[in-house]
C-alpha cells in the first residue's frame, strides 16, 4: 500500500470512528451482496435489521407478505437497501434473442426485479425519517441502460431493470417532498462474484461481494440529496438511463 493508500484508509477509519451509528435495513440480506453489506454496516457500528426469504421467510414478490413485514417495523431507518433480484429465475435463463422469450419467464423478472422494489418503496415515506439525511438504495444493473445497451439479448432481465430504474426515479420525486433531505438512487454494483453470476462471468472481471460492498458504500456515503433519483455505478459516476 502507497502513502496515498495508506492516508485514504486512516482518513476512512477517522471518519468510521466519528460518525453516528446509523439504522440500516437491509432487504435481501441472504443473498451474496446483501450479506456482504449487512456484513459492512455493522462492522462500522451500524444497527442492522435485515429480511430475507431464507432466513424471515420474506417474499419481495408477494404483496402480503412485504405489508406485514414492513408494518411490523417501527423507528425510521437511515438507510434501506434493496437487495433482493436474480438474472435466472426457475431455470429460465437469460434470452439470447426475441425467439427465446416467454410470457413466464418476462413476468418473473418483473415480479422480483421491478414489482418487488416497487412493493417496498410503498413504505419508504413512514420508514426514512423526514427530519435528516436518509438512503434508500436498490441495487440495479447496468444492462438496464437504455442509452449503454449495444448487445442486446437478455431482454427480459435488461427491461425489469429499466423498469426498477423508472421506478426510483419516479419515487424519489415523490420523496423530495414530504422528505427533503432523502435520497433515493438505483445502484449498480459491478459483477460480483455470487451464485448469482457465476454461470455468466465468462471473461467479465468480477469482484467479491465484501469488495462490493465496501465500494457500495462509500457510493452511499457520498451522494447527497440534489443526486436523487439517479442511477451511479460502484464508483459513484452515473450511468446512462
Amino acid at each position: 500500500m502507497g502513502k496515498g493508500d495508506a492516508d485514504a484508509a486512516k482518513s476512512d477509519t477517522t471518519q468510521a470512528c466519528h460518525r453516528m451509528s446509523a439504522r440500516v435495513l437491509v432487504i435481501g440480506a441472504s443473498g451474496g451482496i446483501g450479506a456482504a453489506l449487512t456484513a459492512a454496516f455493522q462492522t462500522r457500528g451500524d444497527e442492522v435489521t435485515t429480511l430475507s426469504r431464507t432466513t424471515d421467510g420474506f417474499d419481495v414478490t408477494d404483496e402480503a407478505s412485504v405489508t406485514t413485514a414492513l408494518e411490523g417495523l417501527g423507528d425510521p431507518f437511515d438507510a434501506m437497501i434493496v437487495a433482493t433480484g436474480a438474472l435466472e429465475i426457475d431455470g429460465a435463463a437469460p434470452e439470447k434473442s426475441l425467439h427465446a422469450i416467454t410470457q413466464k419467464a418476462m413476468l418473473d423478472q418483473f415480479a422480483l426485479n421491478a414489482v418487488g422494489p416497487a412493493l417496498v418503496l410503498r413504505h419508504a415515506a413512514r420508514l426514512l425519517p423526514r427530519d435528516r439525511r436518509a438512503v434508500f438504495a436498490v441495487l440495479s444493473a447496468r444492462v438496464g441502460s437504455i442509452g449503454d445497451n449495444r448487445l442486446g439479448g437478455w431482454i427480459s432481465y435488461r427491461s425489469a431493470k429499466a423498469a426498477v430504474n423508472q421506478i426510483v426515479h419516479t419515487a424519489a420525486i415523490e420523496l423530495s417532498r414530504s422528505h427533503p433531505q432523502s435520497i433515493c438512487v438505483a445502484l449498480h454494483p459491478g459483477t460480483v462474484e455470487t451464485p448469482f453470476t457465476e454461470k455468466y462471468l465468462g471473461r467479465h472481471p468480477a469482484v467479491p461481494p465484501g469488495e462490493a460492498a465496501d465500494n457500495l458504500l462509500r457510493v452511499i456515503d457520498g451522494l447527497t440529496s440534489e443526486e436523487s433519483g439517479g442511477f451511479f455505478d460502484w464508483a459513484g459516476k452515473a450511468v446512462p438511463w
